[in-house]
């Protein structure tokens, strides 16, 4: 036949889907751990038995093809198995954050009309209440609970059985439903709720398996790590880990909750290999007073949000391997990681971690990224200091927003692209590192003022444990940053560092105008549960302490406020 007469056939032609990954897994690695909890531990041919008839009892409820199944569940095997089974179904997956409130899961459980919903017993009472919350005459969906331990559910009638009674029950010869079309929907994920409206975004077969080959190559994941699940399993399905563990037979060390006296414990008694969280995950190990040099490197990545320098330095002192990457809900993972170059390694310890700090480049699942001025969408100068809104395409991108056209269209544009919302600069060697989300940049005087790069400067006074900056009204400037700063331990400070001290450490090492010209301490500060900040919170304080007015003070050259 001649080249141009080759067309793609039967044999080529399946859909691409990360499910057969769990049943190849069983085969090659069926006799190893794929699941530890507590006193727990499942092989990988257990796990594989368990997700088809979890499977096969799902497909006999009556759900079907396109049908949305919800579990509102922790990092438990539940959850894990949920992410193979539900699909095997042929339904669509959405996990819920166990840490909203009843309302909100109310309005997610109807606007992903939810047929199914598994829910962990201590998130019992949440459900109960989002489900009464349902209109009147509105159908509610099925509950199942998933008990601990594989306890009954004493006779609840608000469940219809437990999620071990439908494990049980099941076919373990069931068939699994394969996707007619990789572009078939395979997850609904609610973004994470640092904004005050979470889209329901929905990804593929396709572009879930296309992200699970991507996190693997990038992060260099050899066969049979072991995996200690501290990045919550309801956040873009662990940034698509779910999937990936099982394509190369790792451990899956499930916590329902942990601290730092855990992790270190969990990492000492399971030989931890790999780990990944938010910034405030590394900002706890680091600063923890049991933190503890690690006997054996472990590999952390990091995403979420721009990680301080500070922060990244101080991990990797105790023996933990940054990796630094940058995704969204809408992208299924990470696409941008700074990728390392071993000419850096001869760099002073704190140029590596500013260097660290930057998000980087594509990974190979996308097809381009660009950072662009807004008005004219033309590439920004690679200069390290032009910011615009990062721009990307690649077969890792979502669908679309569940029921929000215009949303939709919003950030999927006719030109191609999927806009972020996320403001950034190209450095000259083409790593990108970003300066914030669009909305938080703050305009002080007409010029462009990044949160991030003055959180990044907070962040290195060794007095502050974690730090957010907003905009605060100004009547002369406009707005000017506002910091909130909750400090670390009293036993770990000299004494306490004042509102006017933490502002001139701030001018010392930074342009005056960028520096905070408000400080408001506190305990805690606002953080989604998979540990980004909430600044939409904060932005609405510093709304509400009202505008700034300024009087020269020519002493000090310091402006002093008054409220």
């Amino acid at each position: 036949m001649k080249m141009e007469e080759l067309k793609p056939n039967l044999a080529n032609s399946l859909p691409l889907t990360p499910l057969g990954l769990l049943e190849r897994t069983a085969t090659v690695f069926g006799d190893c751990p794929s699941i530890i909890y507590n006193n727990t531990t499942y092989t990988w041919s257990q796990t594989h038995r368990r997700c088809l008839q979890l499977a096969s009892s799902i497909s006999s409820s009556g759900i079907t093809r396109g049908h949305v199944v919800s579990v509102v569940a922790p990092n438990i095997p539940a959850t894990y198995e949920l992410h193979f089974a539900v699909p095997f179904a042929g339904a669509i997956l959405n996990t819920i954050n166990i840490r909203l409130d009843a309302r909100t899961v109310s309005v997610q459980l109807q606007h992903a009309e939810s047929k199914l919903v598994f829910v962990d017993h201590q998130s019992r009472s949440l459900v109960l209440e989002a489900v009464s919350l349902f209109p009147p005459n509105t159908k509610h969906p099925t509950l199942v609970l998933i008990t601990e331990d594989g306890g009954d559910d004493g006779g609840d009638s608000k469940f219809s059985c437990t999620y071990e009674d439908m494990v049980r029950k099941g076919d373990p010869e069931f068939k699994w439903v394969r996707p007619v079309s990789e572009w078939d929907p395979i997850v609904l994920n609610y973004t994470s709720g640092t904004t005050s409206s979470p889209k329901g975004v929905v990804h593929c077969h396709r572009g879930i398996y296309n992200m699970v080959n991507e996190m693997l190559i990038d992060w260099s994941v050899p066969k049979q790590p072991v995996y200690l699940w501290t990045l919550p399993m309801f956040h873009g399905n662990g940034w698509s880990l779910i999937w990936g563990m099982a394509a190369v037979g790792g451990t899956n060390v499930c916590l329902r909750r942990f601290d730092c006296i855990t992790m270190y414990d969990m990492i000492k008694q399971h030989s931890v290999t790999h780990m990944c969280g938010a910034p405030v995950v590394l900002n706890m190990l680091s600063n923890s007073p049991d933190n503890k040099p690690l006997e054996k490197p472990v590999h952390i990545l990091t995403a979420g949000a721009p990680p301080p320098a500070a922060v990244l330095f101080k991990t990797e002192a105790l023996g933990f391997v940054v990796s630094h990457g940058y995704g969204l809900t809408e992208t299924a993972g990470l696409v941008v990681s700074c990728a390392w170059k071993r000419k850096w390694d001869v760099l002073p310890a704190t140029d590596r971690a500013k260097l660290k700090a930057r998000q980087g480049v594509r990974m190979g699942g996308l097809t381009e990224i660009d950072v662009v001025e807004p008005e004219t969408g033309s590439s920004v100068k690679r200069d390290g200091s032009k910011l615009g809104e990062v721009v990307m395409r690649g077969g890792t991108i979502m669908l679309g927003y569940f029921k929000d056209p215009v949303a939709s269209r919003e950030c999927l544009k006719d030109d191609g692209w999927f806009y972020t919302g996320d403001v950034a600069v190209m450095h000259p060697d083409g790593y990108i590192e970003i300066k914030d989300r669009s909305k938080d940049v703050i305009i002080s005087g007409g010029e462009n003022v990044s949160s991030v790069e003055v959180e990044s400067v907070l962040y290195t006074n060794p007095a502050v444990n974690e730090a957010v900056v907003v905009a605060r009204p100004d009547e002369y400037w406009g707005e000017t940053p506002c910091a909130f700063v909750s400090l670390k331990p009293v036993a770990a400070l000299e004494r306490k560092p004042t509102e006017k001290e933490i502002i001139e450490y701030c001018r010392s090492k930074m342009p005056h105008y960028m520096a905070p010209k408000t400080v408001v301490f506190k305990e805690e500060l606002p953080k989604t549960s998979t540990g980004k900040m909430q600044k939409f919170v904060l932005r609405e304080i510093a709304k509400s302490m009202g505008s700034l007015t300024f009087k020269s003070t020519k002493s000090n050259g310091i402006q002093s406020k008054v409220n």
